[in-house]
């Protein structure tokens, strides 16, 4: 069974310490839609990779990138590392 969910609205330094509170049930998702983004920074980011590290080597799938979310992952170099589509 897949568990699926989907993240929306800005994952920037203002909410990733609220969806934090949620990083339990974020990482047991094996796929993460991420198409109602609608802004991202370093921080959001940052809460990506640690999705992908309490995925308990479980690999996520972040599905339907925003071109800004997949521009700034190559620019920091992590785009491989996380796996967008």
């Amino acid at each position: 069974m897949t568990a699926k969910t989907q993240l929306t609205g800005e994952l920037t330094q203002q909410r990733v310490p609220e969806l934090l509170t949620q990083i339990g049930t974020l990482a047991a998702a094996t796929e993460i839609d991420l198409s109602g983004v609608t802004r991202t920074d370093s921080a959001g980011l940052a809460l990506l990779l640690e999705i992908s590290r309490r995925s308990h080597h479980r690999p996520v799938r972040f599905v339907r990138a925003p071109e800004q979310l997949r521009a700034l992952a190559q620019f920091f170099g992590i785009a491989a590392l996380l796996r967008l589509t």
